[in-house]
């Protein structure tokens, strides 16, 4: 069984807020009152998204077990809001530390890839309960709600996977590469598709390409 310690919490709770301003940011493009509008919607996603993401590290280094903790990283925390303000989030909120004297480069390598495959699978639920959703949102503002949250999402925790697969300074990719070359070049290939789908085809479009297949 594994808890998070009293740091940790204050510290996810501080990483959660700035990331759902930055991502809040950059979606309004600079527009409070769609800002306003978008800041629930973006909150639910992050709080999921990068809960889930610290959890699959922390889960997996205790299971080798090894005491894990995650930190915020106050630099990283200004880089993700001031980044936001181009369009695009650095999220750089901090990172899981594993403590350990013998750590392998696999066990490191597995416990990094964790944080982004959590963030793959719960863009994959996401866009499925959208699909489902779909046809009912036009009868209710819940169903409404709940689609955007699931668009969302799908769009902002592919975002995460693909950032923290990048092998740069203290980000997840770079552990994975070390690790392995090849599983760090599948897991990034598969993150870039999904990102550029939502970036390109978008959310919304993809839940009714889903919808028009499944009924052809």
């Amino acid at each position: 069984m594994y808890k998070f310690t009293r740091n940790e919490i204050r510290d996810l709770i501080i990483a959660f807020i700035v990331l759902t301003i930055a991502f809040a940011i950059a979606s309004s493009r600079l527009d409070a009152h769609i800002f306003i509008s978008l800041l629930p919607i973006v909150m639910i996603s992050v709080v999921i998204g990068s809960l889930l993401h610290e959890v699959g590290h922390k889960f997996v280094a205790m299971k080798y077990g090894y005491k894990a903790e995650f930190k915020a990283w106050p630099l990283g925390l200004l880089i993700s809001i001031a980044s936001a303000f181009t369009g695009m989030v650095f999220a750089m909120p901090g990172s899981v530390s594993t403590y350990a004297d013998n750590i392998t480069d696999e066990i490191n390598g597995k416990i990094s890839i964790a944080g982004p495959m959590a963030n793959m699978s719960i863009a994959l639920v996401f866009i499925a309960i959208a699909v489902l959703i779909y046809p009912f949102k036009s009868y209710s503002t819940i169903f409404t709600l709940m689609y955007l949250i699931c668009t969302v999402g799908f769009s902002v925790n592919n975002f995460l996977a693909t950032f923290n697969l990048l092998p740069l300074y203290t980000l997840d990719g770079t552990k994975v590469l070390k690790w392995s070359a090849k599983n760090w070049i599948i897991i990034f290939a598969i993150a870039t598709v999904m990102l550029l789908t939502s970036i390109t085809i978008g959310a919304e479009n993809m839940v009714q390409l889903i919808i028009e297949q499944s009924i052809i």
